[in-house]
């Protein structure tokens, strides 16, 4: 039988969570084409993210501009 070491660290290995909540968004023909053409598929996801917090921190900048009127 062959014998495997056994880690004496209990931590898991890989990489650290992210703190992301999955979703399902539509989008339009072509926009995912457009976005891969820009950043590469593989930041795809990272790339909506920041394009959310970005609009996110913009329309609260214009709705805190509005309250204070």
């Amino acid at each position: 039988m062959t014998q495997f070491p056994i880690s004496d660290n209990p931590r898991r290995m890989g990489r650290p969570p992210l703190k992301v909540k999955p979703i399902l968004v539509r989008l339009p023909d072509g926009v995912p084409q457009r976005i891969d053409a820009l950043v590469g598929k593989n930041k795809r996801a990272e790339f909506i993210r920041q394009a959310v917090e970005v609009e996110l921190a913009r329309r609260e900048k214009k709705t805190d501009e509005v309250d204070e009127s």
